[in-house]
């Protein structure tokens, strides 16, 4: 394609600095294509009679044979960690895919579109606006579409005290439901021009090269490569704090040793919710962002391989603020752990399963990690309970060495993954942050349980994560 045929027109901008916000439309409720599953039904019919009856059975055992309840949940623990553990480990062992391609020369650069939904976003707005400025890419070819909620006249007003640059556009969401980030960013795709399309978070601060090496891996890459995902990096909040040492640590593990593991083997695997970069054409294909789900970026990269596409992954990093307090980071997880719940449920009851490859991709990632952070917390409770009342009569513990075992391999698979993640990552790992793993599960268990309840009673409600401008250096 010509280098003139790429080239965007700006004299269409819907907005421009300084900005007169007056772009919202009619209200309207998130349509979906004809006949696509998706998270605006929780359960189909016969998931719902499955689990109805799985929790009939389950109650059933527990009352007529406690002990024998009791060894089943621990048997299917046991298999989960176990499941969990072994392909930390693998993933640790697995060599990097290579990412060494040619850059693009100038003329060949596709065009591309930012999209960034804001949602009570006003502190960190014009930070934002920096980073989309600071990166390296034809402006000719760039566009930035900043998508509002029509009722967040703090953000708005934010946005119109700032001078925009030429690249970027701001939309105003219809008012409509649900009021989610998957919807505002369907708005966008609308109306975006470029021929590769990236996400991008309010916090986010990505790479100024990582549009060049999208670009050129997209193109050395199977035209069936439908989506690249950049590693997502925390930043070192500058103070000792649980929290945000665990979030990195997490993240490291997940975006430098499991995500590019999982592309090696040809495996599909859920996106980040930031810094997914996609080839548009399929993306729209597959009918964009399902709007009900509140981890759209996990179920779109799910839907993608079971069209058929591929998922990749790209080296340079986004750079993310991790959340301080229990305020912040619990509801973000349920919102997370109950995202990845739609999703399961989703796919299983779609083409998945009979797809031997993401059958296997879909176990390994989104399975394993809901049954995980639903079991963790309760088995580990029943067995420090049981290892305390077996101490005290003879001040012995009488642990099964297969238990002690399997906490071993999983503790230090993960240990190992995110050790790894963080070198990676340019960083260097501490044990004391390593020990502090097993804690941190607990508080996932405990965002389950939540997670779990607004599953069934509000599976379309969006847990806002409130973001802080940065304050200190972005390294790990």
């Amino acid at each position: 394609m010509a280098r003139e045929e790429r080239r965007l027109d700006f004299g269409s901008r819907p907005m421009g600095g300084p900005v007169p916000v007056a772009q919202e439309g009619p209200a309207e409720t998130a349509a979906r294509p004809e006949g696509r599953d998706g998270a605006h039904q929780t359960l189909s019919r016969g998931q719902a009679a499955f689990v109805a009856l799985a929790g009939l059975l389950a109650a059933l055992g527990v009352a007529l044979d406690p002990n024998g309840a009791m060894t089943v949940i621990h048997h299917l623990f046991f298999g989960v960690f176990l499941l969990g553990g072994a392909t930390r480990l693998a993933a640790a062992c697995t060599p990097l895919p290579p990412v060494g391609v040619p850059p693009l020369a100038e003329a060949d650069l596709p065009t591309y579109t930012i999209i960034a939904p804001l949602y009570r976003e006003a502190e960190v707005v014009a930070e934002l606006i920096e980073n989309l400025i600071a990166i390296d890419y034809p402006r000719d070819r760039l566009q930035a579409l900043i998508v509002l909620e029509a009722d967040d006249e703090v953000t708005k007003a934010a946005v119109r005290a700032i001078d925009l640059p030429a690249l970027v556009q701001v939309l105003i969401a219809p008012p409509g439901v649900p009021k989610t980030k998957p919807r505002a960013c369907n708005h966008a795709l609308d109306r975006a021009r470029g021929e590769l399309v990236v996400i991008y978070d309010a916090e986010d601060m990505p790479d100024p090269s990582q549009l060049r090496e999208a670009a050129a891996r997209f193109a050395a890459s199977d035209p069936r490569t439908a989506c690249l995902q950049a590693p997502l990096r925390i930043e070192d909040p500058g103070f000792s704090l649980f929290l945000p040492h665990q979030f990195r640590l997490e993240y490291a593990a997940h975006f430098e040793v499991l995500l590019p593991a999982l592309a090696r083997w040809g495996l599909a695997f859920p996106l980040g919710g930031t810094s997914n970069h996609f080839r548009t054409a399929p993306l729209r294909a597959i009918g964009g962002w399902d709007p009900y789900n509140v981890t759209e970026d996990a179920d779109v990269g799910f839907r993608l391989a079971a069209a058929g596409h591929r998922l990749g992954v790209i080296g340079r990093p986004t750079w993310e603020t991790a959340p301080t307090t229990i305020e912040q980071w619990f509801p973000q997880r349920a919102r997370w752990i109950k995202g990845h719940m739609q999703t399961l449920a989703v796919h299983a009851r779609g083409p998945v399963p009979r797809q031997p490859r993401n059958a296997v991709a879909l176990v390994l990632t989104l399975a394993q990690s809901v049954a995980s952070s639903h079991l963790h917390g309760p088995v580990m409770v029943i067995a420090i309970t049981a290892a305390v009342i077996d101490y005290i009569p003879d001040a012995a513990f009488g642990i099964p060495a297969w238990d002690l075992m399997l906490y071993m391999l999983g503790w230090g698979s993960a240990a190992i993954a995110g050790a790894r993640g963080v070198m990676r990552a340019g960083g260097q790992p501490k044990s004391l942050h390593l020990l502090g793993m097993p804690a941190y599960w607990l508080l996932q268990s405990a965002a389950a349980v939540k997670a779990l309840h607004q599953f069934i009673t509000a599976p379309h409600r969006w847990d806002k994560t409130r973001h802080t401008p940065r304050s200190g250096p972005h390294h790990l």
